[in-house]
């Protein structure tokens, strides 16, 4: 399989200071890419089209990762439809677009596996897109993130441009969002099973029953999984990433709990939403292009639970809304 180099080329990483975007950018440095484009929300703003385009006709960028997006647990997705769905359909929208116009060779967007049915097989295949109804926690967002990644692929079929998507299982490591209700399950676990610690409480509540299972993928080997498609000179439109192992959120609570060294008891709360029953994806076609993930899950809860201390301890802990 060809592959280029990306260290002569301008790359635009979107949403630079998202834990994914951080990671993305700290792969790029480590290989030596030197011009990586970024911008703050406070300069640039992607869901307004005229500012989006000012952005590409000035720095002219030869590829695009867009890792930005409105991201949040089941509370949030519940809490936020409106916002969920409009945010991220402009934003991907007008940074793909404007990428088309200003002649961007290679643009890499990141999906989500919340973009298959509910009921789909398992393990998850890219093929089955689109052959059931959607999850209704996090419907608006995978709604979005359809329609991004499906806007990717018309632009390619028409125009002939490399345009192309990733969706990644479920993310953790540095940089994640500790916010107490909008985070995600790993990261609001670590977060409570530490504060139940701390407090000496004597038993922690899980949502739901516990039973769902899940499959959870290290930040910075997603990292490297964006870093090795951008590379591929005809990569595949849609790619699963992902480790292709799964755990219930009960193991996944006795797992957190041994890293942060909590003793008390694990209980579960039913009376709260599991969400889908089970999200294990099939990585066997971006296993055939040569990439694997090796982080353990075990050493990585260990490896984002010793970050969540040291930025708790210089008050640099990310809690945001969503």
């Amino acid at each position: 399989m060809t592959k280029t180099s990306l260290n002569s080329q301008r790359i635009y990483v979107a949403g630079h200071g998202g834990m994914v975007g951080s990671a993305v950018v700290r792969a790029l440095e480590a290989q030596g890419t030197t011009q990586i484009i970024s911008a703050p929300r406070s300069e640039l703003d992607l869901t307004d089209q005229l500012s989006v385009n000012h952005f590409y006709r000035e720095h002219r960028p030869d590829s695009v990762i867009f890792c930005a997006g409105k991201v949040g647990g089941i509370h949030a997705n519940n809490t936020y439809p409106a916002e969920f769905i409009y945010e991220n359909l402009t934003m991907a929208a007008h940074a793909i677009h404007a990428a088309y116009q200003n002649k961007v060779s290679r643009f890499l967007f990141l999906g989500s596996t919340c973009i298959y049915p509910r009921m789909a097989p398992q393990p998850m295949p890219e093929d089955c897109l689109l052959t059931g109804p959607l999850e209704q926690t996090n419907e608006a967002y995978a709604l979005a993130k359809i329609s991004a990644l499906k806007m990717c692929q018309y632009y390619r079929a028409q125009y002939g441009v490399t345009f192309h998507a990733a969706m990644p299982t479920n993310l953790y490591g540095p940089g994640d969002n500790y916010h107490p209700e909008n985070s995600h399950v790993l990261p609001a676990l670590i977060s409570r099973f530490h504060e139940a610690k701390q407090n000496g409480d004597p038993q922690v509540a899980i949502w739901g029953t516990g039973t769902p299972r899940r499959e959870f993928l290290h930040v910075d080997d997603l990292a490297i999984a964006l870093l090795h498609l951008l590379q591929i000179s005809d990569p595949p439109d849609l790619v699963n990433v992902g480790t292709g192992s799964d755990v219930t959120i009960r193991e996944l609570a006795e797992m957190i709990a041994e890293a942060v060294g909590y003793e008390g008891q694990i209980v579960q709360d039913p009376t709260k939403p599991d969400g889908t029953p089970v999200k294990r994806t099939d990585c066997s076609l971006i296993h055939s292009t040569g990439w694997q993930a090796t982080t353990p899950l075990a050493e990585g809860v260990k490896q984002t639970y010793r970050d969540f201390l040291q930025n708790s301890q210089t008050d640099t802990l990310r809690v945001a809304r969503t």
